[in-house]
């Protein structure tokens, strides 16, 4: 099983499946969260006394928005069916899928009251990665992106945010853009996994905070 290789035409095959997509869950997406898993995985060695599989780790980060729920009629688990399906035929170790599709099967947000914990460090590293690249400038810009594509209006004060009691509510609930930010966004700081992911989180947060402060002010004609 030559790692390199698999690494290599897992990246070829994720780039051609998602290349152009515009909702923000596409190949520029699943880069940044591979090269930030790449550097936490760096910062938590140094820090941590676990054993980090990187091969594991690059996997799951290219993997892990293969087949989301979002875009798949709500099935959670049609990602790690997926890929499963391409690391045998790529003649990927047992152990080694196991670990991938634990990862990519539960790496979603499920909603405000709903836990989502990762097992391994592997799959905290990803989790970290791919919860940052929902925060920050980014991150905003992604929420927007998949609002427009979900026909969800941009804000409504009418309509408030709400905290989902079970992964079903929140697939099924459509709020607005804004609201989204205090129904997941904002709460992934407090959700990092890694001590290094828990760090750049704040930096991002603030910028968060920064961002619906002066949304809100804008809102209500600020001069």
């Amino acid at each position: 099983m030559d790692k390199e290789v698999i690494i290599r035409k897992t990246e070829e095959y994720i780039k051609k499946r998602f290349e152009g997509e515009s909702t923000g869950h596409g190949w520029w997406h699943i880069q940044r969260v591979l090269k930030m898993s790449l550097k936490i995985a760096e910062k938590e060695k140094i820090n941590s006394s676990e054993d980090i599989d990187l091969f594991v780790v690059k996997l799951a980060a290219l993997l892990h928005d293969i087949a989301d729920w979002k875009f798949n009629s709500g099935d959670d688990s049609a990602g790690s069916k997926v890929s499963r399906e391409w690391l045998e035929k790529l003649g990927v170790d047992e152990k080694t899928i196991s670990a991938v599709c634990e990862i990519v099967k539960n790496i979603s947000f499920r909603g405000g009251t709903v836990s989502s914990e990762m097992k391994t460090i592997e799959g905290k590293i990803v989790q970290d990665a791919d919860r940052l690249d929902a925060m920050g400038a980014i991150g905003i810009a992604r929420t927007f992106a998949y609002g427009g594509l979900r026909d969800r209006e941009i804000h409504n004060p009418d309509m408030k945010p709400i905290k989902c009691k079970s992964f079903d509510e929140y697939k099924n609930y459509k709020g607005t853009s804004i609201n989204h930010f205090y129904e997941k966004i904002l709460l992934l700081k407090d959700r990092m996994n890694t001590e290094t992911g828990k760090g750049i989180a704040g930096e991002r947060h603030k910028f968060l905070e920064s961002f619906l402060e002066e949304f809100f002010g804008e809102w209500d004609g600020k001069l």
